[in-house]
């Protein structure tokens, strides 16, 4: 099963080790990651494998939403299918 990571909020040193630590303490395999600065705001999407995750989808969306609430950022997860068929025309 795969998910889509999308991080957003005002650029800080330490965004990408924070998340990738988050998933990696989890079980969660970074994929495909593509991250930018945008003026003053870090953008990143990451495609992640759930196969190997210690908790389930629902657990680590709140965990992820509490963390990005911890370091200010916006930090949501969504299983792939859902996430192509919200941005889908």
């Amino acid at each position: 099963m795969r998910a889509v990571v999308t991080v957003v909020g005002k650029d800080k040193t330490g965004i990408i080790a924070k998340v990738s630590a988050f998933l990696a303490e989890r079980g969660i395999n970074i994929l495909d990651i593509s991250q930018t600065i945008m003026d003053e705001y870090f953008t990143m999407i990451m495609m992640v494998d759930l196969r190997g995750a210690t908790e389930g989808l629902a657990e680590i969306a709140k965990e992820c939403r509490e963390m990005g609430e911890k370091i200010g950022m916006s930090i949501h997860i969504q299983h792939e299918d859902i996430f192509n068929a919200m941005h889908s025309v």
